[in-house]
């Protein structure tokens, strides 16, 4: 024999090295030695064809799983072009997806079932590689029985490592190993019962003590799923007479017998000795078991005899555990049975199938795609392999398994359903490089909630699909560690208790248990799978950006500008006017409006660049507005960071168009759009809300708690561990860059919390101003002509007591600082003011500070009970103003944290008393009737209220935008900077006070929730009086608004934004005060005296001036228009009996004053747009302006008609007091004045005249004059009794 040469010997050396360390051995006459390596290498060299494999290197188990990192495969016998051949074939059925790679490596092992040397452990039917390093899993797809416990050379196999880097792949064994050692002998001759003698035996009434272990003989029917129940691994085997359809069960459960299930192959014939029979105490069922001393064998008719079956019915049985055990599966199980429903419940059809795993649609839920038409469900079998060798790629054999056809509306494939009495068989394994990701071993969440609710394949599938858009949404904001999937005993995960609820409402309390044994041992088969019906989702949760979606296109389906605007108003209005009504709509989508309904899931943040709360997940974000039931403002800081499920809410749709529409008669042109934009927020109630996950632990007992004053108060302390982990918290509260990929949105996990001190200051807010642009300087600032204004708030607050050092944050709580001043003496000191800056990231505190309540800054990883001082500066030099009348400035950090304790309503009489400023609290906000009283003196108000109508109109001319506002202007507002809105705030619906206002159109950025209906707290309005001695507010920088409450959820249809008032109330002309300017509407019964003045008239849509005959009359400049509007005013003279009023009419409520029906009334319109312009006067209306023409015959009409007595009649006019009539009344005494009704002349005494706005005008019938008129009494005799005793 030749010397080997020098590459030669290095191998050898690397072998021998190899064999010592991962191969056993034996001791030898000069020691240990490795023996097994001579016949490795004869074993190798006849694998190969003689000669070594040098370019292979040998590798053990553990340098295999710690070294290789991806997918690969090796090849010892083949060359080059075979692999390329193989790996080819592989890539039909996914041409996008790339082979395995290929390693030179050499492994070599023992193939064991995982039990111990001479000690049964837990096994669970898996094969496993291993040597003297370590031990991996592997699949096989043929396998024999005296391969166990071998060694053996693999010339071809896969390594495939999990997707989890820190865990172990597996082994795929491509083609059968060699054996390095020689195989065991087989028996010669064995005595056998046959399954037809067999199931004599079982259904027998001979008692099972006085039979004898059989030795059974048949061909394998049935292959059950390896099973794993309380600790205990079993499956079932079925073996079918040669000759006829008779078949016996055999329960196999003896840890070293779980190998078998590897051998079987369906339709083979096999042996099994020392079988005992047992039956089953609650169903009856009668089985063979397997004993300890039992050998399947391959069935050989040369080396079996048949027993007499007299012979089996002889000797003693011995007792088996397998009773216990098939009890324990049933017991363990518990689950129920599916109730059927008899309409358009469909039953499965069982079919056997061979396809090739193309996706893996979920390996968690078991489900996988076949042929990419076909999905397999093996979520009702247990995968005690972990799914191993179902990667793309692989072919596999479907046996006895359910074909179901659309369980599931929005489900898209076929799904075959394998239960407990199908059989799954891996036909080939996958040659691509797929990853590899095993189901989770314990606290499954799919599973679980599949055998607890014993769901049928339609419920789970939706089951599946809501957990996966849960995890798909939220799992990049908790970690990598799948808190939301986790579920314990004690701890439901975030996912569980989204889906709990869900469940008990779809599935109801069953008692009977589902009886698995029907299932894998009946003649008639019945399982979850044989009957289903196609179900529609109950519900739907889907991510925030398809709600933004579907909320805008249900805003603009069938959208129409007209339907924004009254056509009897619409008609008359200027372009300009009608474009403006135009431009700002809102549209409300309820829960109830989305098919199947659906629920919101967001994780709550707030935003530091428009300091709006906001509900997030992966794809989107969407602004929140979130009030409480009991009115208090909506503080809870600790809810940031924690998933919130919400089911009642309004989705807000706010529309802005820019339109350039002639007339009214253009609104369905749609043409003349020229741009739509939306935004798109959601409101809803605290109390509505459920936290899925906490961001802190403490915070579910401030959420179980019912009353709001034990959210506030701290005496039980529920709200002591309102902080967890500041410096963790200060990782969350931040919004993603707006710049950044949206994948960054996702924060990590949370950090774990450190043992650190921390610094709190206690704080009761006292003012508080808006969002805006402020020029702020802060001290160590250079000083630039450059500097741009940044977006910022302040907030006058009251320090109370000292700082407080904690050695933990979870520690603070009790206001310790109440009690420190109000015995300690230094008032000054311990309760002087400051002026809050918030900027930059500390903007996200913005939503949670409300007036009079009690906060806490807390500063972390501090020790410094001085650092409130050191970073106060004054507001100005002190050469201008002296420090001690104004406060300092104290500029919060970014990293600070704000905690809510309580509110000042809620301190106790002590520590309202240390506060010391109870004294006026309660004065800050005024009433409306105060606001509106000519007492009032103040100019900054501060009062609630109810908006009862919100509209668009053009800024004051007089007012001029600040600075501020014209830079506000270019950072996004979706209105025009020369817009405001006017919001109509009454105390309630139906009251008769109401104010107005103002909100310029670049302040409403940062409002949100200015909706009809919405109660509204404003703070630090402008009071203002108009020329014509009206009072309304405007809101300035220092302003701010607090939801109250919530509209409620049947509010009318946008284009009518009060709402459907309620019947106004029936007065007398003399209760009215002429200095009530702000009534919003009354009714009274009175008498159409004489029409004083009237004008009808066509004016240019664009420029107002006269139209006539087609085109706009101006000359100076020529007016482009061509479209015209129609418009007519009058003045009516109406009394009651008390007193008598001048009332404006304007448009369609002239005709219905002068009883023209709407053809009439068109046909006199007609006639003057030849003409532009008709006006008269009439009786004592000289003097007022208007022009006749004496010789117009419509003039001429318009006359005759406005002196006829049919035009005296009595109405019932329904009005409002005019804000701007045509000249300012002066109070006047009361006159004598002549009133005549019928043939009855009267005196009675009246004041001044006022002037109405007509606002309706009814006919009245003889009888409903007579009953308006008993009416109208009765409440007056009335309000005048309570008047007297008052």
């Amino acid at each position: 024999m030749a010397e080997p040469s020098a590459v030669e010997q290095r191998w050898l050396q690397a072998a021998r090295d190899f064999a010592r360390r991962a191969l056993p051995a034996r001791e030898g006459p000069d020691g240990p030695e490795p023996p097994q390596l001579d016949a490795v290498l004869r074993c190798l060299r006849s694998a190969v064809g003689g000669d070594l494999p040098l370019g292979y290197s040998f590798i053990s188990i553990s340098d295999l799983q710690r070294q290789q990192r991806m997918p690969c495969c090796s090849h010892l016998t083949w060359n080059t072009n075979e692999f390329k051949e193989w790996a080819h074939q592989g890539q039909g059925a996914l041409p996008m997806q790339s082979a395995l790679p290929r390693t030179y490596l050499i492994l070599v092992g023992y193939l064991t079932d995982g039990r111990q040397e001479d000690k049964e452990k837990l096994v669970d039917g898996c094969l496993y590689v291993k040597d003297n390093t370590g031990i991996i899993p592997c699949e096989l797809l043929y396998f024999q029985l005296e391969w166990l416990d071998s060694l053996f050379l693999f010339p071809s196999w896969s390594y495939i490592p999990q997707t989890d880097q820190s865990a172990t792949g597996y082994v795929e064994i491509l083609v059968d190993p060699v054996p390095v050692n020689l195989p065991k002998e087989v028996p010669d001759s064995i005595p056998v019962t046959y399954p037809v003698s067999a199931e004599l035996l079982l259904t027998s009434r001979i008692p099972c003590k006085k039979r004898s272990k059989l030795t059974v003989a048949g061909e394998l029917a049935r292959l059950g799923p390896l099973l794993c129940i309380r600790h205990k691994t079993f499956f079932f085997l079925f073996l079918k007479c040669f000759t006829s359809a008779v078949w016996v069960p055999v329960l196999v459960q003896k840890p070293n017998q779980l190998a078998w299930h590897h051998i079987l192959q369906l339709g083979r014939s096999y042996t099994i000795t020392g079988l005992s029979m047992s039956s089953l105490k609650k169903s009856g069922h009668r089985m063979f078991v397997t004993g300890v001393s039992s050998c399947l064998l391959p069935y050989c008719a040369e080396q079996v005899r048949e027993q007499p079956l007299d012979s089996a019915l002889q000797g003693e049985s011995t007792e088996s555990s397998s009773l216990e055990t098939a009890e324990q599966l049933s017991d363990s199980l518990e689950l129920g049975v599916e109730e059927e429903r008899p309409r358009s419940t469909k039953e499965s059809k069982i079919i056997s199938y061979v396809g090739t795993v193309t996706k893996i649609l979920n390996v968690q839920a078991g489900l996988f795609l076949l042929d990419n038409k076909v999905c397999l469900c093996l979520a009702y079998q247990q995968l005690l392999n972990s799914a191993r060798g179902l990667r793309p790629g692989a072919c596999v054999e479907l046996i006895d398994v359910h074909l179901l056809q659309k369980p599931l509306v929005s489900f898209p494939f076929i799904v075959l359903g394998a239960c407990l009495s199908s059989t799954v068989v891996l036909k080939s394994f996958s040659r691509l490089s797929t990853p590899y990701q095993p189901p989770a071993s314990s606290g499954n969440l799919y599973l679980q909630l599949l055998f607890r609710y014993n769901l049928g394949m339609p419920l789970y599938l939706w089951l599946v699909s809501l957990l996966e858009m849960f995890e798909e949404r939220f799992s990049c904001f908790f970690g990598r560690h799948r808190p939301l999937l986790r579920s314990t005993h004690q701890n439901a995960g975030a996912a569980e208790k989204f889906l709990v609820p869900l469940l008990q409402a779809v599935v109801p309390d069953r008692e009977e248990a589902r009886d698995i044994y029907n299932e894998i041992l009946a003649k008639v088969h019945q399982c979850p799978l044989q009957k289903y019906m196609t179900l529609n989702p109950p519900c739907q949760a889907p991510s925030l950006s398809a709600v933004c979606h579907v909320a805008e296109q249900k805003s603009w389906e069938g959208f129409s500008p007209s339907q924004l605007l009254s056509p009897l108003e619409a008609q008359h209005m200027g372009t300009q006017e009608l474009n403006r009504r135009l431009t700002w709509s809102y549209y409300t989508v309820s829960p109830g409006s989305f098919q199947p309904r659906l629920i919101l899931l967001g994780v709550l943040r707030v935003s530091s660049r428009s300091s709006s709360l906001q509900l997030q997940d992966k794809s989107s974000t969407l602004p929140c507005v979130i009030a409480r039931k009991d009115g208090s403002p909506f503080t809870h800081t600790a809810l940031l960071g924690s998933l919130l499920q919400v089911e009642n809410y309004q989705l807000i749709v706010e529309r802005f168009l820019q339109t350039d529409f002639p007339s009214w008669e253009h609104l369905e042109n749609l043409e003349h759009v020229r741009e739509k934009k939306n935004s798109v927020y959601v409101q809803f109630y605290f109390e509505d809300v459920q936290v899925l996950h906490a961001a802190e632990g403490q915070i579910q007992k401030c959420l179980r708690s019912g009353n709001s004053s034990s959210l506030r108060k701290k005496d039980d302390g529920s709200l002591t561990s309102e902080l967890e982990a500041p410096e963790a918290k200060m990782l969350k509260l931040e919004d993603p860059k707006p710049d950044t990929h949206r994948d960054e949105n996702c924060q990590g996990g949370q950090s774990s919390t450190r043992r650190t001190s921390c610094v709190s200051r206690l704080f009761l807010v006292t003012q508080k101003e808006g969002l805006m642009l402020r020029n702020y300087q802060l001290p160590g600032e250079k000083v630039g002509e450059g500097r741009e204004l940044q977006r910022s708030f302040q907030a006058t607050v009251l320090w109370l007591g000292r700082p407080q050092l904690w050695s933990h944050p979870r520690e603070t709580g009790n206001l310790p600082e109440l009690e420190e001043s109000g015995c300690d003496g230094e008032e000054s000191v311990t309760r002087q003011e400051a002026l809050l800056l918030f900027m930059r990231k500390s903007l996200r505190w913005f939503p949670f500070l409300h007036l009079d309540g009690l906060y806490r800054f807390i500063v972390p990883c501090c020790s410094d009970l001085e650092v409130f001082d050191k970073l106060c500066f004054p507001p100005v030099p002190a050469k201008f103003l002296s420090r001690s009348s104004c406060p300092l400035c104290l500029p919060v950090q970014d990293t600070w944290h704000l905690q809510h304790e309580t509110w000042i309503s809620c301190l106790t009489e002590r520590q309202l008393a240390a506060v010391s400023v109870q004294a006026g609290m309660d004065q800050r906000i005024s009433s409306i009737p105060e606001v509106l009283s000519s007492s009032f003196t103040g100019s900054l108000v501060s009062f609630s209220g109810e908006i009862m109508e919100r509209t668009l109109c053009a800024s004051p001319k007089n007012e001029k935008p600040s600075v501020t506002v014209s830079l506000q202007k270019q950072k996004g507002s979706l209105l025009a900077s020369g817009h405001s809105v006017k919001l109509s705030v009454s105390v309630a619906p139906g009251s008769p006070v109401m104010v107005d206002i103002y909100i310029a159109a670049t302040y409403l950025q940062h409002l949100w929730g200015l909706l009809p209906g919405a109660k509204i707290l404003f703070q630090n309005l402008e009071r203002k009086i108009s020329r014509f001695h009206n009072v309304y507010c405007t809101y300035i920088a220092s302003s701010c608004v607090s939801i109250i409450s919530l509209p409620a959820s049947h509010l009318p249809f946008p284009s009518n934004p009060a709402g459907e008032a309620s019947s106004p109330s029936l007065v007398f002309l003399s209760s009215l005060q002429p200095h009530l300017q702000n009534l919003p509407q009354a009714r009274i019964l009175c008498h159409l005296s004489c029409v004083l003045t009237l004008s009808l008239q066509w004016v240019c849509s664009l420029c107002s001036s006269i139209f006539k005959e087609g085109r706009c009359t101006r000359h100076s400049p020529p007016c482009p228009s061509h479209t015209g509007v129609r418009q007519a005013s009058a003045w009516v003279l109406v009394e009651d009996g008390t007193g008598e009023a001048l009332v404006l009419c304007r448009n369609q409520h002239v005709a219905a004053m002068l009883g023209l029906s709407l053809l009439e009334w068109e046909a006199l319109q007609n006639s003057v747009q030849s003409r532009g312009r008709v006006s008269i006067e009439h009786g004592e209306a000289t003097g007022t302006g208007c022009v006749e023409e004496p010789e117009d015959l419509i003039a001429c009409y318009l006359r005759s008609l406005c002196r006829s007595p049919l035009i005296c009649r009595p109405i019932l006019l329904d009005f409002s007091l005019n804000r701007k009539p045509s000249k300012i009344l002066q109070p006047a005494p009361l006159q004598l004045r002549n009133f005549r009704c019928g043939e009855v002349e009267f005196v009675s005494q009246v004041g001044p005249r006022l002037n109405l706005l007509c606002l309706n005008v009814d006919e009245v019938e003889q009888d409903a004059l007579s009953y308006l008129n008993s009416e109208r009494i009765r409440r007056t005799s009335g309000h005048c009794q309570v008047e007297a005793t008052a």
